[in-house]
């Protein structure tokens, strides 16, 4: 098998030619990564469109099948409904005197 001979803790899989993503991608991307976590790696999706984030989202794999950032090979996540997005800041009431 291809990932029997490489000395490395991960495995980047490029999936940013999957125009169209389902859940027969989500299927065989999850089986993927339980084949490489059997022989002691992760894979990481590098180039994953807005769509198979979403959809990797929904069935609930998006922490499983994390998705390289933009700028390189480290995980990027997606804040949670309840968590603030980077750069987003609460606006002070002027009346709130513990502001």
């Amino acid at each position: 098998m291809l990932l029997d001979d490489i000395d490395a803790s991960w495995v980047a899989c490029d999936v940013g030619a999957l125009a169209d993503p389902d859940v027969r991608a989500v299927d065989a991307l999850a089986r993927l990564q339980l084949t490489a976590n059997r022989l002691g790696l992760k894979v990481r999706l590098r180039h994953a469109s807005q769509g198979l984030q979403e959809l990797l989202d929904l069935v609930g794999l998006f922490d499983v099948l994390p998705v390289c950032a933009a700028s390189g090979l480290e995980p990027s996540r997606q804040p949670e409904e309840w968590e603030e997005g980077r750069g987003v800041e609460e606006e002070a009431d002027p009346d709130d005197p513990t502001c």
